[in-house]
């Protein structure tokens, strides 16, 4: 097989049964005939079905795997800044080249560049901190959880309602109903979209905490610049509403139930009449790990998502990230572009 033609610089090994599916899917191998700090993808990196290319999660999480074996052990990252700049192919290995910026007796600073064919895909700087660097005294406080789901409880241990389409991923996602999304007097910026998540298995004592980080970086990314389609009710399924008499009827119940999910309505009528979304794709991602230590991606997590602000193409939201017993562990932000369907001739996808 040509070079250009590989997924992985590397033959990828078998998957480790002792660890976690998250685990093997973000393993990053240290490339040093290459140069100093260069890693790249052991396993071939995941396109979500429609994708432009690979899933944003993946290339976030493996920067952060790379940089953080740049780094004591002690070092746990606090924020993360990242730009997406090109399509990633999951056709072609990723380099991931780190730069040590820093080193200093609390704080280390990384850049990391994602690169396929010489060129950067996807840019980032982390900073660490090294863990209990403030001492005994310090400030403390954190916004709780949103009052709707202080006395609610995560999906029990055994749940297992995923649609089949969604079971062989490395998470498990338990999406709930917008907050007022059924309230016609609700602005976007009043309504919230909320999910339960965990990895599947348990992460490996191999894995440690920088295995929970890299997991937690990765689900991140999960239905985020989403938020603005569903805040909006923007039709966005990779179909038109007129086909859905045309489909076998095991995928009707499906189209119908994720439909009503996304706030679109339950007919045909309904998702004829909602604006069609023409293109959405993340520009920029930002993380800041409040609680990295307390981080466990392997037991059930609460995401709270709202959309301030979107206009002139773009939309901007924000995420907190919750443990299940109310601890604030991160704080997300990201913007996308988000522009809806011509109607007239179609339009290049070039940014």
């Amino acid at each position: 097989m040509a070079q250009d033609e590989r997924s992985t610089l590397l033959r990828p090994p078998p998957a480790d049964p002792n660890r976690a599916p998250i685990e093997n899917v973000l393993e990053v191998t240290e490339i040093g005939v290459l140069g100093p700090d260069i890693f790249t993808n052991t396993r071939k990196a995941w396109v979500p079905p429609g994708a432009r290319g690979v899933y944003g999660g993946t290339v976030i999480a493996q920067c952060l795997a790379s940089a953080q074996k740049t780094v004591p052990d002690d070092f746990y990252p606090h924020s993360c800044h990242c730009y997406f700049i090109l399509a990633g192919s999951g056709k072609i290995p990723i380099l991931f080249h780190v730069e040590r910026v820093r080193d200093g007796r609390s704080f280390a600073t990384r850049t990391v560049q994602a690169r396929q064919r010489g060129r950067c895909i996807f840019t980032t700087t982390i900073s660490f901190v090294r863990k209990a660097a403030a001492g005994d005294k310090t400030v403390r406080h954190a916004a709780p959880m949103p009052a709707p789901m202080q006395a609610a409880k995560p999906p029990p241990e055994g749940w297992d309602e995923e649609p089949e389409w969604a079971k062989g991923g490395p998470f498990q996602c338990c999406k709930l109903p917008t907050v007022r999304g059924t309230d016609p007097t609700a602005r976007p910026d009043e309504q919230r979209c909320q999910q339960w998540f965990r990895c599947r298995g348990a992460v490996s004592a191999a894995g440690g905490q920088q295995a929970h980080l890299n997991a937690l970086a990765y689900v991140s990314d999960s239905n985020f610049i989403g938020t603005v389609a569903r805040v909006h009710r923007l039709w966005r399924l990779p179909f038109k509403p007129e086909d859905y008499d045309q489909m076998a009827e095991e995928y009707q119940g499906h189209v119908k139930d994720l439909a009503e999910q996304e706030g679109l309505g339950s007919t045909v009528q309904d998702w004829k009449q909602r604006p069609k979304l023409g293109m959405m794709v993340s520009l920029d991602h930002s993380i800041y790990f409040h609680e990295p230590g307390r981080v466990k991606v392997d037991e059930w997590m609460f995401a709270d998502m709202e959309s301030p602000w979107s206009g002139d193409g773009r939309g901007f939201v924000t995420q907190r990230i919750f443990a299940k017993d109310g601890t604030l562990l991160a704080t997300c932000v990201q913007e996308g572009v988000v522009r809806l369907a011509s109607d007239g001739p179609a339009a290049t996808s070039k940014l």
